[in-house]
């Protein structure tokens, strides 16, 4: 069963909004992952059928292994065209925000986004959306912000502009966000929208390999780097510490995704119910967290990390070195598992 009623106030002001052609941009996170940009480019397309103008930003460029979504290469990133994206922000006439909880997230979009008097239209499944949407679609038990677009679409009828380019993109977040089906937020829902986009043409083969086998040398190299020398295993605490600095980076001609699912190493070891990933950048240092069970780590990010996400899957940031994140992390550590006990 769909998680959007066909009566809903957010989707009669969604049709409300839609219903004389708009132009649309659409806008999703920074570091964009296959749920992102899955559901930017599907909520894009949908829109193009439907008659409307579709511009797809993101703060920064797909990573390489998510090149074969159709329409990738017409999504406009800030770092490299920030004029171009502010201009086309400005001249919107309804903004989307997909796969985010806050503007922050946006980046070097969110003053633009800010500023602009476009109607705002959420859609996204992570905890605790900031007060900033016009129209919000927020489903928290949903397993991928692809299977509410999916849903959404449902709801307006729109079952027939759900084309193969679509279905792909769709499809892509769904296996991005279940782990390929295996987390527990893979429920029957998502199975049965699933089989729906594999009907429509979806070659499931081409997305799986993309997301999991297409790997560089030096991204394996990288992996092997971070499991051999960087991986800390603290078997009191049944917790995996794993960390990069930027030299460690620079030294494997790091690229932008070739990290993604590292973290998920940490919680393949045996007895393990927390896994934490910390990445140094320029910026600062970027913190990913996945934990088992009922350790729940997104409210633990928000309050000290000034991050969020999911109750076992959430990333947060911290302005500083590499060295003190990890530092502040262990001190906290004995905090979050005692009010987690096993």
């Amino acid at each position: 069963m769909a998680f959007i009623d066909r009566s809903s106030e957010a989707l009669e002001a969604l049709r409300e909004q839609l219903a004389n052609p708009r132009r649309c941009v659409v806008v999703t996170h920074q570091n964009p992952d296959g749920d992102a940009l899955g559901s930017a480019l599907a909520t894009a397309g949908l829109l193009r059928t439907n008659g409307h103008q579709v511009q797809v930003l993101a703060p920064d460029p797909a990573p390489p292994f998510l090149g074969f979504l159709p329409g990738v290469q017409q999504v406009i990133d800030h770092r490299r065209n920030a004029s171009q994206c502010e201009l086309a922000i400005a001249g919107a006439d309804v903004l989307f925000i997909v796969d985010l909880n806050r503007l922050d997230r946006t980046g070097g979009l969110e003053q633009a986004i800010r500023a602009s008097s476009a109607p705002r239209i959420l859609i996204d499944h992570h905890q605790d959306p900031e007060d900033a949407f016009t129209v919000a679609f927020s489903d928290t038990a949903s397993c991928a912000t692809c299977a509410m677009v999916a849903d959404i679409a449902r709801a307006l009828g729109w079952e027939q502009h759900v084309d193969k380019d679509v279905a792909t993109c769709l499809y892509t977040g769904l296996v991005t966000d279940t782990g390929s089906f295996r987390f527990r937020s893979t429920d029957g829902h998502a199975m049965r929208t699933a089989g729906w986009l594999m009907d429509l043409g979806v070659e499931i083969e081409q997305v799986h390999q993309a997301i999991q086998d297409d790997n560089t040398a030096s991204r394996l190299r990288l992996l092997g780097f971070l499991l051999s020398q960087r991986m800390t295993v603290l078997e009191e605490e049944r917790t995996v510490l794993l960390t990069l600095s930027r030299e460690d980076l620079a030294g494997h001609q790091h690229q932008q995704g070739d990290t993604e699912g590292f973290v998920n190493y940490g919680m393949s070891i045996r007895g393990m119910r927390l896994s934490a990933f910390f990445m140094e950048r320029a910026d600062g240092v970027k913190l990913s967290l996945r934990s088992k069970g009922s350790l729940h780590v997104d409210s633990f990010l928000r309050e000290h990390f000034d991050g969020g996400g999911h109750v076992n899957a959430a990333g947060g940031r911290f302005n500083g070195t590499l060295d003190q994140a990890v530092e502040r992390f262990r001190r906290l550590l004995p905090q979050l598992l005692a009010t987690h006990p096993a």
